[in-house]
């Protein structure tokens, strides 16, 4: 019958609904919207332009860098979360949607994050193993290094490395998705990394 619902479209429905959930999580700009409220500007006019945690750092707002940070990682777990709850089966569907919002939001014209605390995040809460080595990784990097990008993109190449370890093959390719994104919106920071230009922590441009 022409306009019925199919049972395979049925199927889809969880799907589309597990992508929509995290994809609007995801986009929601946190660094932006706490660094208004807080009056300290626009994020995209400061520093390096990018909306994550790192960047909110060069305002001086620490407890705001904090706060971003946590809110970023927040939202990569909390989109497979609800789909655990809500949609069971499509938990990374989900994460991967929050993944894409928070680095491609609409709302942005797809100018958004690089997606370091938002990979962690959909990380911990699909597999914690892989999750542990992220968080070691970044954070020890972060604090021998002091250079967000090293520490940002060794994390993520980390997780389906862990993953395969653990024998998580259904999130090996997932997760190599991922960090291959991550890379390719670090792409400049390469570059300055090849040049020997890129700054450290508390440094401009970043």
């Amino acid at each position: 019958m022409q306009g019925a619902i199919l049972p395979s479209d049925i199927s889809s429905l969880p799907t589309v609904a597990a992508v929509l959930i995290g994809y609007l999580l995801g986009s929601v700009p946190w660094g932006i919207l706490l660094t208004r409220v807080a009056g300290a500007g626009d994020l995209r006019t400061i520093g390096s332009g990018n909306i994550g945690a790192t960047n909110v750092l060069r305002t001086g707002r620490k407890g705001l860098a904090a706060a971003t940070l946590l809110l970023d990682l927040l939202k990569g777990a909390v989109a497979v979360w609800i789909a655990a709850a809500l949609l069971p089966g499509h938990e990374l569907a989900a994460g991967v949607a929050a993944f894409i919002g928070h680095c491609y939001p609409v709302w942005l014209r797809f100018r958004g994050g690089k997606g370091v605390a938002t990979m962690m995040g959909v990380v911990v809460a699909l597999h914690w193993e892989s999750g542990l080595a992220y968080a070691v990784v970044w954070i020890g990097l972060l604090a021998s290094l002091r250079i967000s990008s090293v520490a940002g993109i060794a994390a993520a190449i980390s997780a389906p490395i862990v993953a395969a370890w653990a024998g998580r093959f259904d999130l090996v390719l997932p997760f190599l998705g991922l960090a291959a994104v991550l890379v390719w919106k670090h792409r400049a920071n390469i570059e300055r990394l090849i040049a020997g230009r890129e700054p450290k922590i508390g440094r401009p441009g970043a």
